[in-house]
């Protein structure tokens, strides 16, 4: 049923560590309506875009060494460039939607990102493509940080859970095909071709998402200040339990990006020694994450994330064990048991900011995903390290113990709920 009454203000800016949602509120889309199906496909839309127009470079780096006369780690910047500028612009962005909406911010993140990677397909130099994958990294920031945050305000609390992980889902097929598609183009014709047909799907995906998504009714705008910027920061680090979220954040994703950059190495030597289009194939298992974050999500919704949660960042535990065996098709199960964990227990993990952050909400995500990306590069450089004295059983169990600490995490997050309720 579509309601169109406000919804109550929140009587505390502190969060609640509870296993149940927040009681039933009017003016909240409900799954099952009509608002609820149009959100879904903008979201899903919104996702798939992001990521594949930040993802689609990779199989174009040896190209773009050949095309610039530049080194592997020159070509890198590529995309690290982009994660950079994404990251710096998280810090911005939520308090600047505080202040304007989300929904014009994230429509006009969406489309000038798509917008600087047509744009990258001409550039001349590398300097200038550069240019562009910073200002697509910029841009992309204003999406990243919003969609959870609006999805928060929107979605009736015991929806919230499925509802970004369709959100979720969709950046894990984004980021899947923007690298099979770039490098399928790649493949016949140049990265060129590769960067403005990206750019072009993306540009639709973006039209999709602003004539689907429907404006905010629950937002409140909040004054652009100095005091209003630091003092939103403060607080979600006062909270204990946005703390254990961001660090949360920070420790799957790095376990994600360390997996995924290494298992490809393995997989080349022995005792496997498969061919590098085999091993590009293992981007398939990112189908699980479109899965795994609309069910897990919808399972915590039922549940209650407290339950869920260390349950799934177990799972993901038992995947990287898994992939220490060296049998090839261990490797295989335990590498689609992971990525089905990771992406459930970021479902649940994003769902969870949300619900803790009761004012400046915008600013709680975006640190979140200040964590997220910073996990991404960091612990994604560690893992060079265990890799290089040995191989994948120190890279696996390097993995292993990142995991270890965000379940031991997850479980102190249960027990706080527990104590609460």
């Amino acid at each position: 049923m579509t309601a169109v009454s406000k919804v109550l203000p929140s009587s505390s800016p502190h969060e609640t560590l509870t296993s149940s949602d927040a009681p039933p509120a009017s003016g909240y889309i409900e799954k099952g309506t009509p608002e609820f199906r149009k959100i879904s496909w903008a979201l899903v839309a919104g996702g798939f875009s992001s990521f594949a127009l930040l993802y689609c470079v990779q199989p174009m780096m040896p190209g773009l060494s050949e095309a610039f006369s530049i080194n592997a780690a020159q070509s890198s910047l590529i995309l690290s460039i982009s994660t950079i500028t994404l990251a710096i612009g998280l810090i911005f962005t939520g308090s600047i939607s505080d202040a304007l909406g989300r929904k014009p911010i994230m429509v006009v993140a969406l489309m000038a990102a798509a917008i600087c990677t047509i744009l990258a397909s001409v550039m001349p130099n590398w300097h200038c493509l550069l240019l562009m994958r910073a200002l697509l990294g910029l841009s992309l920031s204003g999406i990243t940080a919003l969609a959870v945050t609006y999805l928060s305000e929107e979605i009736h609390p015991r929806n919230i859970g499925v509802a970004i992980g369709l959100y979720i889902g969709g950046s894990a097929i984004g980021g899947m095909s923007g690298r099979l598609v770039s490098g399928l183009i790649i493949e016949y014709g140049s990265w060129r071709l590769a960067l403005g047909v990206i750019g072009i799907i993306a540009f639709a995906a973006a039209v999709l998402f602003w004539r689907y998504l429907p404006a905010s009714r629950h937002f409140t705008p909040r004054a652009i200040n100095t005091k209003n910027l630091v003092g939103g920061f403060l607080l979600h680090f006062k909270s204990f339990a946005l703390r254990m979220l961001f660090l949360q954040a920070f420790l799957l994703m790095g376990s994600l990006v360390t997996f995924f950059n290494y298992i490809g190495y393995h997989l080349l030597q022995g005792p496997f020694f498969l061919s590098q289009q085999t091993v590009s194939l293992l981007s398939f298992v990112y189908l699980t994450g479109l899965y795994s974050s609309a069910k897990i999500g919808s399972l915590a919704d039922r549940v209650g994330r407290p339950k869920v949660f260390w349950k799934i960042i177990l799972l993901a535990l038992i995947g990287v064990v898994l992939t220490l065996v060296n049998n090839l098709y261990s490797l295989i199960i335990g590498t689609l048991i992971f990525t089905f964990g990771f992406f459930g227990s970021h479902a649940v993990a994003s769902s969870w900011i949300g619900q803790c952050a009761k004012t400046a909400k915008g600013q709680a995500t975006s640190l979140y995903q200040i964590f997220f990306y910073l996990g991404a590069s960091v612990v994604g450089t560690w893992g060079g390290i265990f890799w290089q004295h040995a191989h994948w059983l120190g890279v696996g169990l390097f993995i292993a113990g990142l995991l270890t600490v965000s379940l031991l995490i997850s479980l102190k997050l249960a027990q706080e709920a527990a104590r609460q309720t």
